[in-house]
């Protein structure tokens, strides 16, 4: 009370870019009328003009119309320089501006009330009393409002000068020291201008000089809006008569923007239902007028504050607005084709989880190893050195995913851990086969025990095999770098070799410090993943009891057990289920160069039990078949 303030309500709103009309009170008053349905008009300023025309009083040349398409001017004589009146100095306080005197409070508040930024000169500190606008020469200086004197002319500068040609403002920017306004001014020279938004942005960030009418010249302000806005200041001035009528110099003439609008595209977007006059409804309060082009498209003409709506779609954003997002239903926008993961990704994540269900823990190297870490593995050949190495190291590409895992379950052995077992799933690189220049590289599967045979490496092989449903799974006695020669076998899936299962040399595994059996299996992901497959058709359950046979042959040692196992297969028929190789043995009873295998076979019929008789038969159609096909004797 006791500094004459009313109470009042201040809105700090974040205006977005694109919308310079909501820079003002009357853009915001527009918007909001329009969305609580009260009607809007401006008020027209009232002002009362002395018999001296203008044009006698002051002068305007545009010599850049690029820069400046609309440069309009008003003289007021008779000005006397005081303080606003206590409501404008509240006003401008409330919107963070410092009140100065009469003149240049009204242009600010005309500025917040209409967003259209003014400048008030000095006429008797103007040469020739009118104004040149055009593009700042290179090097120029205008010494602007601050103090400062600002260097011009690099880019599209424009520049306001009095008649005479010298610089007294930055146009669109700051106006110059030159003409200011002070207690001395008796007639006032408003100019009221229309500049090129993307012109006055470069020169605001070139010099460094951001201001509010800048701000609101680079997003575009309403260049049908000048008029009212100098007969604005001329109201609330407060002092001083306006000559007769404005100078105004247009040499780009103003065309309105139509857009032409189809309800239907505008109710796609939306995904509303809304007809061609709930449509036009909603954007005429905000100033848009329409006109039906056929039922279903209208053309809309775009108001002059509105530079922003340009395109169908930026007709489509105001009809959203005032409708109501909140009232637009909300939908699950549908695809084609919906995301999954591809039966590549789903074997490997199938092969991820049967090592972690068989107590592994996965291991991630790098595919980059030392020189000398093939060669400590075993594994011999030609190598892909990488071309620019971060250390020595790392300047190999792998061949297999042995020698990382190998000092991964060194390290551990070092660190009191000997029985880690580990699995890596990662990529391999050979060297590139004839008339292929980049290499071979695959993915693969390596599975590590430290304190296992390789009895635990054909487990873990069959279970892989049962997982993936593999058909006509076995395994080949065989050898392989880094691999203990009478303890190796390859990985087959019918005739197509997919991988190598065994035991690694213990002198390999002492070579990395590691005192116990290694059980080692590496396999190729792409040959797991087109090899053939069971079918995934469930088969019933049989109600009735399984029958279990044990057969155990006296077998050369280059007949492969799982050449046995086969012949085992085919002699079982539809009756056999299960087959499983559970001991071999050479040593006392054993001639040299054979092996004893000893196989379960299960047996159960989906209608009946099966009698001994019925098994009988079939396990001695098993026994002659292995004895005649392998050279195999039957143990007792």
């Amino acid at each position: 009370e006791a500094l004459g303030l009313q109470p009042d309500v201040v809105y700090d709103l974040d205006i977005t870019a694109n919308r310079p009309d909501a820079m003002s009170m009357a853009g915001v008053a527009r918007d909001l009328a329009a969305k609580l349905e009260l009607p809007f008009a401006l008020p027209e300023p009232v002002i009362v003009e002395s018999d001296v025309a203008v044009v006698d009083l002051t002068s305007v040349i545009i010599e850049s119309p690029e820069l400046c398409p609309r440069f309009t001017a008003r003289v007021i004589q008779g000005v006397t320089i005081g303080p606003s009146p206590e409501w404008v100095q509240g006003r401008l306080t409330l919107a963070g501006m410092r009140p100065i005197n009469n003149v240049v409070d009204a242009s600010n508040y005309v500025m917040l009330e209409l967003g259209q930024p003014t400048h008030p000169y000095d006429r008797n500190r103007l040469p020739g009393h009118g104004f040149v606008v055009r593009r700042a020469r290179n090097g120029e200086v205008v010494r602007t409002l601050d103090g400062l004197d600002r260097t011009l002319g690099d880019g599209d500068d424009c520049l306001i000068c009095d008649a005479e040609g010298n610089p007294v403002g930055i146009g669109g920017i700051m106006g110059g020291a030159s003409s200011e306004i002070d207690e001395s001014t008796h007639d006032v020279v408003l100019e009221a201008a229309y500049f090129t938004p993307m012109a006055i942005a470069r020169t605001s960030k070139r010099i460094n000089l951001r201001t509010e009418a800048s701000a609101r010249f680079e997003r575009g302000v309403d260049s049908e809006g000048i008029e009212r806005a100098s007969a604005r200041f001329c109201e609330l001035i407060g002092s001083g008569q306006p000559a007769k009528g404005i100078l105004d110099v247009r040499p780009v003439p103003y065309e309105p923007r139509v857009v032409r609008t189809r309800v239907a595209r505008v109710n796609g977007l939306l995904g509303t239902s809304l007809g061609q006059d709930e449509v036009t409804g909603l954007i005429e309060p905000i100033g848009f007028t329409s006109s039906e082009v056929e039922p279903g498209v209208v053309d809309v003409t775009v108001p002059s504050w509105r530079p922003d709506v340009a395109i169908e779609v930026d007709v489509t954003e105001e009809v959203a607005r005032h409708y109501g997002y909140a009232n637009i239903p909300k939908t699950v926008p549908t695809s084609p084709r919906a995301g999954g993961l591809s039966r590549f990704q789903q074997m490997r994540r199938l092969v991820r989880e049967v090592m972690v269900g068989l107590g592994l823990d996965e291991a991630m190297n790098s595919p980059l190893v030392g020189p000398e870490d093939h060669a400590k593995a075993g594994i011999d050949g030609p190598v892909i050195e990488a071309a620019n190495p971060m250390m020595r190291e790392e300047s190999v590409l792998r061949k297999s995913l042995m020698p990382g895992l190998l000092k991964n379950l060194g390290f551990n052995a070092a660190h009191r851990n000997p029985s880690a077992g580990l699995f890596e799933v990662g990529n391999v690189f050979l060297p590139p086969p004839e008339g292929q220049q980049l290499p071979d590289e695959r993915e693969h599967l390596g599975a590590a025990l430290a304190g296992a045979d390789a009895t635990t490496a054909v487990t873990i092989w069959r279970t892989l095999a049962d997982a993936l449903r593999l058909a006509d799974s076995s395994l080949d006695a065989a050898t392989n770098c880094g691999m203990h020669p009478g303890r190796t076998a390859r990985a087959m899936v019918g005739e197509r070799m997919v991988g190598v299962v065994g035991e690694v040399d213990p002198a390999i595994a002492e070579a990395h410090g590691i005192e116990s059996p290694v059980a080692w299996v590496e396999l190729d992901m792409g040959a797991l993943f087109d090899a053939p497959r069971r079918s995934d058709e469930l088969r019933p359950v049989s109600r009735y009891p399984s029958s279990d046979i044990d057969l155990a042959f006296t077998v050369p040692d280059d007949v492969p057990a799982a050449a046995v196992e086969r012949s085992l297969r085919e002699v079982g028929g539809d009756l056999l289920e299960d087959v499983r190789l559970f001991d071999v043995y050479r040593g006392e009873g054993i001639e040299d160069g054979s092996r004893s295998l000893a196989f379960r076979l299960r047996f159960c019929a989906q209608d009946r039990t099966l009698t001994d008789a019925e098994v009988g038969a079939i396990r001695a159609r098993a026994i002659e078949a292995v004895e005649s096909a392998h050279g195999a004797h039957l143990r007792g």
